[in-house]
């Protein structure tokens, strides 16, 4: 059984090696693809994102720990889930009923795999996030069955593309906003009745709050108050002993890049990047993991981390 077990490792390594082989060498990163509507669906693009990697070697930094995280059935919230549940934790997830439920369940079933013996099981729960009463209804849900909560990911989103402010009305502009920002707010203030010293809070912001991005005015907007939010948030839970960071991804191979780009943009997407290529949601993930580990980052918070393909930003 061992060395069917070490067989498929070894495969495992060897696609993950010719994948960012491949996305390094090639001048067209991927197939040309665009999703018509959102949030995008994982498992029909081509490739599919790369939610793990097969080098990586869990060591228990998260045991024992009960982990909620936003928009966790695809790319980075997929990756997060995985890592957390290779290390020990106990995964809750939400996902958006009727649109991505068929990524929700292979996430379902991967966090069931990759789970400890001890780690309990893990759940998905459907909710449209941008409202207070709906992540009342997580939480409660969360705590009925598991009685508190340890880290919360604050990292559902949604973007738009528009190439001029005055194509942003104000149904669209609430959407993001209340998917991007006011859900982050929402599930902050019901957690935090159930989470205590030691626990951590992580926000996903983007590089595009820090470098903007000329088609994303709303997204990148969200993006900026994620930071803030941050910044503002660790300063009033430090007494308390919650720590508060956010990661701010670059160019990410996820779903939501094939439901927002044109196809030609999809082709080349990361190119721009020093690195030249887009990074896949299993780069980022171990960011969550080390600000999540109490052992890795204690004297951390109101920081943000950078994984980006090699940009250089300030602030």
């Amino acid at each position: 059984m061992s060395g069917k077990v070490n067989s498929k490792n070894k495969q495992l390594r060897r696609t993950s090696s010719s994948l960012f082989e491949r996305m390094a060498s090639s001048e067209q990163k991927f197939p040309p693809q665009k999703q018509d509507t959102q949030p995008g669906k994982e498992h029909v693009m081509d490739p599919t994102p790369q939610f793990t990697c097969p080098d990586y070697k869990p060591s228990d930094k998260l045991q024992g720990k009960i982990a909620i995280v936003t928009g966790g059935d695809s790319g980075i919230g997929r990756a997060v889930c995985n890592l957390f549940a290779l290390e020990g934790a106990t995964v809750i997830f939400t996902y958006v009923k009727g649109q991505e439920d068929k990524d929700a369940k292979d996430t379902l079933e991967m966090i069931r795999r990759a789970k400890t013996s001890d780690a309990k099981e893990p759940k998905a729960i459907a909710a449209d996030l941008g409202f207070d009463e709906n992540c009342k209804k997580v939480i409660d849900e969360v705590i009925n069955a598991y009685g508190h909560i340890d880290i919360l990911v604050n990292n559902a989103a949604e973007q738009y593309e528009a190439g001029s402010v005055e194509e942003i009305d104000e149904p669209r502009l609430e959407r993001v906003f209340r998917t991007n920002i006011f859900s982050y707010f929402f599930m902050t203030r019901h957690a935090l009745k159930h989470m205590k010293e030691g626990s951590s809070i992580i926000n996903t912001t983007s590089v595009n709050a820090y470098k903007g991005h000329p088609t994303l005015l709303d997204y990148t907007s969200t993006k900026g108050a994620i930071v803030a939010f941050t910044r503002a948030l660790a300063l009033q839970l430090v007494t308390k002993g919650i720590r508060v960071n956010g990661v701010a991804p670059g160019p990410i191979w996820t779903p939501l890049i094939t439901a927002s780009f044109k196809e030609e943009e999809t082709a080349q997407f990361g190119s721009e990047v020093p690195m030249k290529r887009a990074g896949q949601p299993a780069e980022v993930a171990p960011s969550f993991v080390f600000l999540a580990c109490n052992q890795c980052s204690s004297y951390i918070s109101g920081q943000v981390l950078h994984p980006n393909g090699g940009n250089v930003v300030n602030g």
